[in-house]
């Protein structure tokens, strides 16, 4: 594509993410946000309104067909995959929101879809574009923590289950509760700074002890749609990885610990340590990175800036589309996030150990 042409878009989708989307690609020169798609009338004619864009579709079929280069996903995790090809096989470059899709076999037919098409596709992985992670990946990438061999990464709420008798509760359109939900941004993390090493197997554990009971609901959600509580509230799992490492997740929507809404990682390295450990999305003066001076312990607090999160997903999705080498950027990393969260929720089932099919 030309650099110089002018990239049309649309988002479909009105809530925080879609919002976020509509800001990210507003900011970025060279780009027209032309079409907005949505059920909720009145937050689509004021979205429009808010953000200058005159063709509002109720039906994301009418905005796919509408004339446009990319668009970005921002509904429900059941509508990733059918809104996700009907773009690329209509010649649209995509922009997913995480998790890529709800199953393998979704993620699969996405990336196939892409292959085909020859169009990009991307997984809003926004976490990874903070500032502490940026400065811990640079300290990562000279070798300042020697070998990773051993990783710990969390999300753990006190009350933060979106949206009770929601989407989000519902396993047909979710898929998942809070290891679909939040322990992919932290698998993403931690693939991420480890150097994306291939998953090998997984055992894991799920629990809904607080949810089918009422608890554990947050103000911020959807609304509710009158399902019953079909997924799990806290998940844990270990991955064993290629090379013999280890990866820890543990995550959840509603515990009985302390208040808030917490997120981490720690990484155990043979030169040092790392950790990042954030309360209620605070930036600054998160990361801490572990080491020897002169044989003596010693701590090192980085200073780090806030990051861009979704702007610059936006942005890096946008340089991808008009530089034109689209063949690598099929959704395979999303896809490798769905395997790995897949065999999670199999290894639990069946309460053993599982292979994470490559």
């Amino acid at each position: 594509m030309n650099d110089q042409k002018t990239l049309r878009v649309g988002v479909i989708g009105l809530g925080f993410a879609g919002q976020a989307a509509m800001e990210g690609f507003a900011a970025v020169p060279g780009v027209s946000l032309d079409a907005v798609a949505g059920l909720e009338k009145e937050r689509l004619e004021e979205l429009g309104e808010r953000f200058g864009i005159e063709r509002r579709y109720e039906r994301w079929e009418d905005l796919i067909a509408s004339g446009l280069d990319a668009v970005s996903i921002a509904t429900p995790t059941h509508l990733h995959a059918p809104i996700a090809i009907k773009a690329l096989e209509a010649g649209l470059h995509v922009l997913c929101e995480k998790p890529l899709a709800r199953s393998v076999a979704e993620g699969e037919a996405m990336v196939a879809a892409a292959e085909q098409a020859g169009r990009v596709l991307k997984v809003v992985f926004n976490h990874r574009e903070r500032g502490d992670v940026a400065v811990l990946k640079q300290q990562i990438d000279v070798g300042q923590l020697g070998r990773i061999y051993y990783a710990k990464a969390h999300w753990m709420r006190r009350n933060g289950i979106p949206g009770l008798g929601g989407w989000f509760t519902s396993r047909e359109l979710a898929g998942g509760g809070p290891l679909i939900d939040l322990g992919v941004h932290i698998l993403d993390l931690a693939l991420y700074l480890l150097g994306e090493p291939l998953v090998e197997t997984a055992s894991a554990s799920t629990f809904a002890e607080l949810g089918p009971r009422g608890l554990g609901g947050s103000a911020y959600g959807t609304q509710p749609l009158g399902s019953a509580f079909e997924v799990e509230d806290l998940a844990t799992a270990y991955l064993r990885l290629e090379g013999g490492g280890a990866l820890q997740l543990e995550t959840s929507w509603a515990t009985f610990r302390a208040p808030g809404d917490n997120f981490g990682i720690e990484l155990y390295g043979t030169e040092g340590g790392a950790r990042i450990e954030v309360q209620d999305y605070r930036h600054g003066d998160t990361l801490r990175i572990f080491t020897d001076v002169g044989g003596v312990p010693a701590e090192v607090r980085p200073a780090v800036g806030k990051g861009e999160g979704h702007r610059a997903v936006v942005r890096e999705f946008v340089e991808i589309v008009r530089g034109g080498d689209w063949a690598e950027h099929n959704g395979g990393a999303g896809l490798r996030r769905t395997r790995v969260i897949e065999a999670c929720y199999r290894s639990a089932l069946q309460h053993r150990e599982v292979t994470v099919n490559a």
